[in-house]
């Protein structure tokens, strides 16, 4: 099964090794018919410490690394 990738926007970088990334995606309300934006953060292991705040990434499911983190980050977009 392939793994899923997403886009998003660093929004921490406070933690070793670890971003914080913040994913917009647009839906259509059921009832209103009007298109919304819905946005998660997802915490992304960052081995190298590359990413800053501020930069467009890809994260890529992984394994379960710690409590929160199951993302990796695999490049700028």
């Amino acid at each position: 099964m392939p793994k899923r990738i997403l886009q998003g926007e660093v929004v921490s970088d406070k933690n070793d090794k670890t971003v914080v990334v913040l994913v917009e995606r647009r839906i259509k309300h059921p009832l209103l018919q009007k298109v919304v934006r819905r946005t998660k953060k997802y915490h992304a292991h960052d081995e190298n410490n590359e990413s800053k705040v501020g930069d467009t990434v890809r994260i890529e499911e992984c394994r379960p690394i710690s409590k929160n983190k199951s993302w990796k980050v695999v490049g700028n977009a």
